[in-house]
């Protein structure tokens, strides 16, 4: 077997622009996943930083993280619906690129029981 020495791909700039190639889909993605209603406010707040979390795990390893972030909060500042979920990821967005940098207050939802069988025979 020959080895051949495979040139390096050229870089991409298109990957490191803000949210790059088919990021403004994963946003989307994210918004719609936060319009769903919820019954409480925990529940919500907890919607708005798995989002984040999952806008942020989405995100191309070479991007601009403060444009990718400031690009995503001018987009879900012109969505113009105000959900608590909403208001959390816009926090978290705020919160992300402000200097000097703070820890953010990032959880994943407790694990609860959805009721089974018996919830789905309650009466709505």
């Amino acid at each position: 077997m020959v080895q051949r020495r495979v040139p390096p791909r050229p870089f991409n700039n298109a990957a490191s622009q803000p949210g790059g190639p088919g990021r403004p889909m994963m946003l989307e993605m994210v918004l719609m996943q936060m319009q769903a209603s919820t019954a409480s406010s925990a529940r919500a707040r907890e919607i708005g930083q798995l989002a984040f979390m999952q806008w942020l795990g989405g995100l191309p390893g070479g991007c601009d993280f403060i444009a990718a972030a400031r690009s995503a909060l001018a987009r879900v500042d012109a969505a113009g619906e105000a959900t608590p979920a909403l208001d959390t990821f816009r926090m978290l967005l705020a919160a992300s690129v402000q200097m000097p940098p703070q820890p953010l207050d990032l959880r994943l939802p407790e694990p609860r029981r959805r009721g089974g069988a018996r919830a789905r025979r309650m009466p709505l």
